[in-house]
């Protein structure tokens, strides 16, 4: 018999570009190059192909096959499960919305509401002018600083309703974004370079991304005695007649 090829069929999709393909190839490598074995590569040379288009298409999925040796649908399985890689395209700036717990009873779910309203979008559309996806997010573990806005995965903390619109205005307009905390904001496709591994070359941008912010280490200091003694708060009243004696307790039987 001839002409019969066993095995799993490959994903029918379009090649990049010869200079684009040898260009993502030498990056690759770069990556891969990192793992003792190259499936541990997958994750970064999936945002490396959303750093290319913006998301993972077709030709990225089967790139990324074709660079590790798997099958597309190996490929296709991982970038579905993780919602940080796009399915499709998107604007230049991700604004998530935490609405989680915390976050929704501290204006979360106001404020991605608003924020539809105001942008004329929903969950997971982006704007007519390519510039803004808007979608609700889980939990960034931030809840000390709730209700928390995230743009291309960087903190904006405390926000309100008019603090949200002044945001996405400012993004859409090209004004200048400052992170509460964190690295100097950058685009979707460079944001996924970087989650691919390559270094953030920007002047200061290394030295600004940093850890946790004082409200999230004030545990942390109480601990290490640096802010005084550790207070303890006074007995929360008990209802009339109600019986408070500590389990196991005989008193009073009889």
């Amino acid at each position: 018999m001839t002409g019969i090829q066993l095995g799993m069929p490959q994903l029918p999709a379009p090649d990049y570009p010869e200079d684009v393909r040898q260009r993502l190839a030498a990056d690759a490598k770069e990556v891969i190059d990192r793992y003792p074995d190259s499936r541990s590569a997958l994750l970064p040379l999936l945002h490396l192909v959303q750093a290319e288009e913006g998301y993972v298409s077709r030709t990225g999925i089967r790139f990324c096959a074709d660079q590790l040796g798997l099958t597309t649908a190996e490929v296709t399985a991982v970038a579905t499960f993780y919602t940080m890689y796009r399915r499709e395209p998107g604007g230049d700036y991700q604004v998530g919305v935490c609405t989680n717990t915390l976050c929704a009873v501290l204006g979360g779910d106001a404020i991605f509401d608003a924020l539809k309203s105001h942008l004329g979008v929903e969950n997971g559309q982006t704007t007519a002018d390519g510039k803004v996806t808007l979608e609700h997010i889980e939990c960034n573990a931030a809840c000390d600083y709730a209700p928390v806005v995230m743009v291309n995965w960087e903190f904006f903390d405390n926000q309100t309703v008019e603090s949200a619109k002044r945001l996405v205005d400012d993004l859409r307009a090209g004004r200048t974004v400052e992170p509460t905390r964190g690295a100097p904001l950058c685009t979707h496709r460079e944001t996924s370079r970087l989650l691919a591994g390559f270094p953030d070359e920007r002047p200061g941008a290394v030295e600004a991304s940093g850890g946790a912010g004082p409200a999230s280490l004030a545990g942390l200091r109480l601990a290490r005695g640096e802010d005084g003694p550790a207070r303890v708060g006074p007995p929360r009243s008990v209802p009339h007649g109600r019986d408070v004696r500590e389990p196991g307790s005989e008193e009073g039987e009889g």
